[in-house]
């Protein structure tokens, strides 16, 4: 099973560390989608990343789906989602504000880094940094100050909310985003950066580091 793409998009990260906690083997291939684009693209032509391509050939896109299938396939990625409704539902909607702030950090990410200042659309750019302070300002509120949010256990609701934490703060977005504003969501991402799957996967370009996967 490979896992294309780089660590500096939220949604690779997220998928790379939910297979190290885990504990599930995979090859992680840094292909970038701009760097590399006729190697990626002789993969997945849609230029979507993260790719998964399974042991049988298949290949998956979109972090979600693939999750959503690494999850039938492997109990102990379905067993990163709590069972009980309570907190299942709370993690679903920390889980629905983690990827509108990942989605918002790379729509603006992408606008700066590629699009010609001279041609930004400013109104545009306000509402998407609104959305995406909004989103930061919901898991400050609702991110559990200590523990995780299901309880004891990392889940995937935590890991996606510390990849996109991650993510803006391992960009240039940083410079537009004061995360002293919110001490509860960055207490919560240093604790999950401090752990070894988070480390075995930074943000950051490069391969995620094999002996995590490890029993």
């Amino acid at each position: 099973m490979q896992l294309i793409g780089m660590l500096d998009s939220p949604y690779v990260r997220r998928v790379a560390v939910a297979l190290i906690v885990a504990r599930v083997p995979f090859d992680h291939k840094p292909i970038s989608l701009f760097r590399h684009v006729d190697v990626f693209s002789k993969i997945n032509p849609l230029l979507k990343a993260p790719t998964l391509v399974l042991d049988d050939g298949t290949v998956l896109m979109d972090s979600s789906i693939i999750l959503e299938e690494l999850a039938a396939a492997f109990p102990r990625v379905a067993a990163l989602v709590p069972v009980p409704r309570a907190p299942r539902v709370l993690a679903a909607r920390i889980m629905g504000i983690a990827l509108t702030v990942m989605e918002k950090a790379v729509q603006r990410h992408y606008e700066r880094a590629l699009r010609p200042p001279e041609k930004a659309h400013e109104p545009w750019v306000e509402r998407v940094m609104r959305q995406l302070n909004c989103g930061l300002a919901a898991l400050d509120a609702e991110l559990p100050r200590a523990d995780w949010i299901a309880g004891e256990d990392l889940g995937l609701a935590d890991i996606t909310a510390a990849c996109a934490a991650g993510f803006v703060r391992g960009t240039l977005l940083a410079e537009d985003v004061d995360f002293g504003r919110w001490p509860a969501l960055s207490d919560f991402c240093a604790r999950a950066e401090a752990l070894p799957a988070f480390r075995a996967a930074p943000h950051a370009d490069g391969v995620t580091a094999p002996l995590a996967i490890a029993d």
